[in-house]
């Protein structure tokens, strides 16, 4: 019984996870400012991270763990160098 609960909830957790990059991507294509899409990116990019743990968990795997490391480490670097281009109009000085 507790391992039909425990798989359950991951289902449910994916489909929820799956309507918040829904979400994100309809804020991304629809942002009012560059600034409203670069942060519907940004939670885009940490959905899809969080949907590979949960799919880890599923699937008892850790390949998706280390996909999920490498989305958020990329992810991140992606934010910070378009935040920059927002404040200056240039990323590299």
């Amino acid at each position: 019984m507790s391992a039909a609960i425990f798989d359950w909830s991951l289902l449910i957790a994916q489909f929820m996870l799956g309507i918040g990059m829904l979400a994100c991507l309809y804020r991304m294509l629809r942002g009012p400012r560059a600034q409203d899409r670069i942060l519907a990116l940004d939670a885009l990019y940490v959905v899809a991270l969080l949907i590979l743990v949960v799919l880890g968990i599923r699937n008892d795997s850790q390949v998706y763990f280390e996909l999920a490391m490498l989305i958020g480490l990329l992810g991140f670097v992606g934010t910070v160098a378009l935040a920059k281009f927002l404040m200056r109009g240039e990323v590299i000085e």
